[in-house]
């Protein structure tokens, strides 16, 4: 996934590994702390990120553009994230949580430039 964060006029991205949480609609990734990243979702948690299939083939593009907001990881999501990459368990981790408010899936293999929209309830 790559994440978007901004902190005054200052955009930033950067790509992650996430693991996916269909309970409570969250992206669980690990990121240290001290990055640029992290130091800038702690100032304003609302951010953007994109998923996309690598793919040539047209009427296999498929892809999403997410909005919502970090927040620190809940119990539970560690062995989530261990899941799905297994080689974390040695690993320190510090794991944060993208809660979706806005989904936009593009999807061509339901046809040619098919989007499917999702927001959350308030």
């Amino acid at each position: 996934m790559t994440l978007a964060t901004t902190v005054a006029d200052e955009p930033y991205c950067c790509n992650l590994f996430y693991a996916y949480d269909p309970q409570s609609l969250a992206l669980i990734f690990t990121s240290d702390n001290t990055t640029h990243h992290a130091e800038m979702f702690a100032q304003n948690s609302q951010v953007a990120a994109s998923i996309v299939l690598e793919t040539r083939v047209v009427g296999k593009v498929q892809g999403a553009q997410i909005c919502g907001r970090v927040k620190p990881a809940q119990e539970g999501d560690k062995m989530l994230y261990i899941k799905r990459f297994p080689y974390a368990i040695v690993a320190d981790l510090t794991l944060w949580r993208l809660e979706m408010e806005y989904v936009k899936l593009t999807d061509n293999t339901l046809g040619f430039g098919k989007k499917l929209i999702w927001q959350k309830e308030e």
